[in-house]
């Protein structure tokens, strides 16, 4: 099949790149003609033709409306098999909701963080257009399709669960033995000393404030933090040096070798108040880290009380409980544990679902007006 996929640009160091550039590369081995639509700054990938949407110079807000506005008229002017975006744009075969909904982020974010009033009323505006004319919307994780069927009254025919793929080969137990102590001496993390790894930007969102918090509540006083990811993290170092904890947190930014930091904590901790998937959650139990998430990320659907914990949003005191259970237990059935949570999402199994939807699609004559 001939298929285009419209995605913003990669940067390659974040997991939602990751997931996209392997469920790309497994399209390519299925033997799919595979085509990217991005905006300038896409970097070349082996195989697929990329082609550059351009986008007018206008403000933010508006950026939101230039982008599916042009992504339409780019669509109509070649025929594809199937038009597939993982961005809010027009005129595609098959949205791929990989950032879940705008409505139920803002709502789980609260009234304070409603900022920039006129950017949400146009992406809520365009999102209920996306999931009222797209003939095909696939959310990545069950989570999700409820947030969509439930806000906008997407049918169960027209909305499926796909979800993401992981690389087993690069998030690997036998990471520990390559990276392990050469990434904790460059964090300034001491061989001994128990460690969480928080990984993810956004740091308000993704509950870097609880994970702190918690840190400050467990027993062990050599434990550390490890924090990896953009964002402004001024007001989560004034919170560390409140706790009394400023000592055991160490920041490494964003990051291309995120493997390296996977293999030197003991568990991934992301106290999440909105997250469809993030992919952090496989890749970590891929590497056999134990994960402590919350009821509000879809990658909770793939922890199991052998791999980890599951517990509520804002919640520093479980969320310290969890990581304490974890501390206490067999690091062996951990990682197994949380090896085998992971193996079952490739991307081929991803390709395999994705092409069942294609499968079904209208002809372009006959795509929802």
């Amino acid at each position: 099949m001939k298929i285009l996929i419209v995605s913003r640009p990669f940067v390659f160091h974040g997991g939602v790149e990751r997931a996209t550039v392997g469920f790309v590369e497994a399209l390519l081995a299925h033997g799919h003609e595979v085509h990217l639509l991005s905006p300038r700054g896409q970097q070349p990938l082996r195989g697929v033709t990329v082609h550059t949407l351009a986008l007018p110079p206008v403000p933010g807000p508006a950026r939101v409306l230039a982008l599916a506005l042009a992504a339409r008229l780019a669509v109509r002017r070649r025929a594809w098999d199937a038009v597939q975006s993982h961005e809010r744009t027009l005129g595609q075969d098959v949205y791929r909701a990989g950032e879940g909904c705008h409505r139920a982020y803002l709502a789980a974010m609260g009234p304070s963080f409603h900022r920039r009033a006129v950017y949400h009323r146009l992406l809520l505006a365009l999102e209920r257009r996306v999931f009222t004319r797209t003939p095909e919307i696939v959310a990545i994780s069950r989570l999700g399709a409820g947030e969509i069927a439930a806000l906008y009254g997407v049918p169960e025919t027209r909305l499926t669960v796909v979800y993401n793929g992981v690389d087993l080969a690069r998030f690997h137990p036998d990471n520990r033995a390559r990276h392990r102590a050469c990434a904790r001496g460059e964090a300034g993390v001491p061989a001994g000393a128990w460690t969480a790894l928080f990984a993810g930007s956004g740091f308000e969102r993704k509950g870097l404030a609880t994970a702190i918090e918690a840190l400050a509540r467990l027993d062990d006083r050599a434990s550390r933090l490890l924090v990896l990811g953009k964002g402004d993290r001024r007001p989560y170092e004034r919170l560390a040096a409140q706790r009394g904890i400023a000592e055991r947190v160490a920041w490494l930014g964003p990051r291309p070798d995120i493997e390296r930091w996977y293999a030197a904590a003991d568990a991934l901790v992301l106290p999440t108040r909105y997250e469809p998937f993030g992919n952090v959650h496989l890749e970590a139990l891929a590497s056999g880290l134990p994960v402590v998430t919350t009821t509000s990320a879809g990658g909770a659907e793939v922890v199991g009380a052998d791999s980890g914990a599951v517990v509520e949003p804002r919640d520093p005191a479980a969320v310290a409980s969890a990581l304490e259970r974890l501390r206490a237990g067999s690091t062996a059935r951990t990682i197994a544990g949380a090896r085998a949570a992971a193996e079952p999402f490739t991307y081929p199994r991803q390709v395999a679902a994705f092409e069942r939807i294609y499968r079904r699609l209208p002809s372009r004559a006959r795509l929802l007006p």
